[in-house]
């Protein structure tokens, strides 16, 4: 039986409720779950993606939550359980990965939409994977002081490998700290500055431009939407469209 109450405490996947023809089935979101703008924003917030308020989570009834092990902390979820509500949890590290947790959400709550969705994406990731090659070294920081970026195991890295670049912390730990003069060792021919998780913004280029690094030489530093590189769901064919053409 599908299920008719749902709580999404992961903003990707309660964008892609909505995409899926479910979001009438949504009771209850995190305060940073704010797409689609117009529908989402008449739904309960019950706290951030790692401070669930579980007592009013369980205040709405409902019958599934959703979360996955990146955003959202083993205690809540094991409280939502004990409660005796389901939950749905995800671990998506690559982007294979993801497009195999949104199959299984549509499956779980019976997405009469599902399709229109995940074709697409299946489609780019098809193309992408079959054309990728070592391509551009790329460096994406996702956060500052210090600086930490992506590693081998994360999703963030896998988009940047099926979107055809060389990411310079692979093989590292999962978040490794880089310093300014490890990233001009590393020399990247492209940098990526994310908006999420860490507002990377204008006044960020100027210590990249400072180096030493082909990136800065040839003009390939750019500020991107930081949803381009970590939100898995219903734009995954657009971000990874996006992504491939700007490291080509």
């Amino acid at each position: 039986m599908a299920p008719e109450r749902i709580v999404s405490l992961v903003p990707s996947l309660t964008e892609a409720l909505f995409a899926f023809g479910v979001g009438e089935r949504v009771v209850g979101r995190t305060r940073y779950c704010l797409w689609p703008p117009r529908a989402v924003g008449k739904v309960p917030a019950v706290g951030g993606t790692k401070k669930v308020d579980v007592a009013r989570l369980l205040e709405l009834n409902p019958d599934l939550v959703i979360a996955v092990k990146e955003e959202n902390s083993r205690e809540n979820v094991e409280k939502i359980q004990s409660a005796g509500v389901p939950v749905f949890v995800g671990a998506p590290e690559s982007v294979e990965g993801a497009i195999w947790l949104l199959r299984e959400l549509a499956r779980v709550v019976e997405a009469p939409q599902a399709e229109t969705v995940l074709r697409p994406i299946e489609r780019v990731y098809g193309r992408l994977r079959e054309g990728r090659a070592g391509g551009q070294r790329v460096f994406v920081p996702i956060w500052k002081n210090p600086y930490m970026s992506v590693g081998s195991d994360t999703y963030a890295h896998d988009v940047l490998e099926v979107c055809g670049a060389e990411n310079v912390c692979a093989g590292t730990t999962r978040y490794p700290v880089f310093t300014l003069e490890e990233v001009e060792a590393a020399q990247p021919e492209i940098v990526l500055l994310p908006d999420e998780p860490y507002p990377f913004c204008a006044e960020d280029l100027e210590d990249f431009y400072a180096l030493d690094i082909p990136a800065a030489h040839s003009d390939r530093i750019h500020l991107v939407d930081g949803k381009l590189l970590t939100w898995y769901g219903p734009r995954m064919a657009s971000s990874l469209t996006q992504l491939a053409a700007l490291l080509g």
